[in-house]
């Protein structure tokens, strides 16, 4: 397959973004403004984002901090507790900029601990989320310590997400970062209610990224990379144009030191190649021409939203990794640091210094 030299797509947005607050939102923001009209901006800061007025607050922070002359349009999240108030759900419904709300099981990953402990301790909340037709966005892992790892995907799937869905047969959930071939037939053949994401670290990388020649600090993410089987998966449920699959960078910035200690962060920083990068991904995978449906279309068709009128384009030209960045009083690792990724978006301005 010969590839062409240069992509224009319509201008795509992040379904799944990560950014931080106070200098580290200053620090990343602008990475994603650049290539992104909007993004759905996860809640789960260190005091998390509970409320209609937290969001509403953290929306400005985001706003004030993005790049003199970005239109980048943050839509916010809320942070499901046990104790998240019905009423509360409504009043971000009301609220016009909150299109969504986030399940973490307690523990599963960064800042989770807030997160739901019991699912039934919070069905006001979604009773009032399907009635209201506010999506549930699902971070998709038990954390039930004898399931190993690897299957926490799998386990979830079965034990949690398909008997919530029962419950709840009109609810809108997005299984967020998927990383299984059992994810993805089971968003496949289910119901048009039911949405993903995809990261470009789950379709470039296998668990032998993380573990062969020795730990790689800067792969490790949860859900944790898998094998190469289902790698090929994801792909292939992308090949087929599933509508609800769409893209979801899952971006997680963290201090260098953060991720290279003894216990380590999870979380890849992929902003600043984002597009690059899933652009790599379909042209290995054969699919370039899935990549405008996957990274601009199916996201705001699937959330009511107007798809962007802007375009993007992709030239067939190797863009240098910078081995670090600043990041606040700190630095930052990017996805593959001091290394290449083999598209670039023309005309970045405000790319990270």
């Amino acid at each position: 397959m010969t590839l062409p030299d240069t992509i224009t797509l319509t201008r795509p947005d992040d379904w799944h973004l990560h950014l931080r607050d106070g200098p580290a939102l200053a620090a990343v923001v602008g990475a994603s403004a650049v290539q992104f009209e909007r993004a759905i901006v996860m809640p789960n800061l260190r005091s998390p984002v509970t409320t209609t007025d937290r969001a509403e607050a953290y929306r400005e922070r985001i706003l004030s901090a993005r790049p003199d002359g970005s239109a980048f349009s943050p839509l916010m999240t809320l942070y499901l507790t046990d104790r998240t108030a019905a009423d509360e759900i409504r009043a971000a419904c009301a609220s016009g900029f909150i299109h969504g709300v986030k399940l973490y099981p307690a523990g599963a990953t960064t800042n989770s601990d807030a997160g739901v402990t019991d699912l039934r301790q919070a069905w006001p909340a979604l009773e009032a989320m399907q009635a209201e037709r506010l999506p549930l966005l699902v971070h998709g892992e038990v954390t039930d310590p004898e399931v190993d790892v690897f299957d926490r995907e799998a386990v979830f799937i079965e034990r949690v997400l398909a008997p919530l869905m029962n419950d709840f047969p009109e609810l809108r959930v997005v299984f967020e970062h998927i990383t299984t071939a059992d994810a993805a037939d089971f968003v496949i053949t289910g119901p048009e209610r039911l949405a993903a994401t995809v990261t470009a670290h789950h379709l470039l990388l296998n668990r032998n990224a993380l573990l062969v020649g020795g730990v790689w600090p800067h792969h490790y993410c949860l859900p944790v990379l898998k094998r190469e089987r289902h790698r090929q998966a994801l792909l292939a449920a992308i090949g087929t144009g599933c509508n609800r699959l769409f893209l979801g960078t899952d971006s997680a910035p963290h201090p260098r030191g953060a991720k290279e200690s003894a216990c380590g962060c999870a979380g890849i920083f992929t902003a600043y190649t984002a597009l690059e990068l899933y652009a790599e991904a379909f042209a290995e995978a054969g699919m370039l021409d899935r990549l405008e449906a996957f990274a601009s279309h199916h996201g705001p068709d699937w959330y009511g939203l107007p798809r962007n009128v802007g375009t993007l384009t992709l030239e067939r030209q190797p863009t240098p990794v910078p081995e670090a960045l600043p990041f606040g009083n700190d630095t930052l690792v990017p996805f593959r640091a001091g290394g290449e990724v083999a598209w670039t978006v023309r005309n970045a301005t405000g790319r990270m210094a």
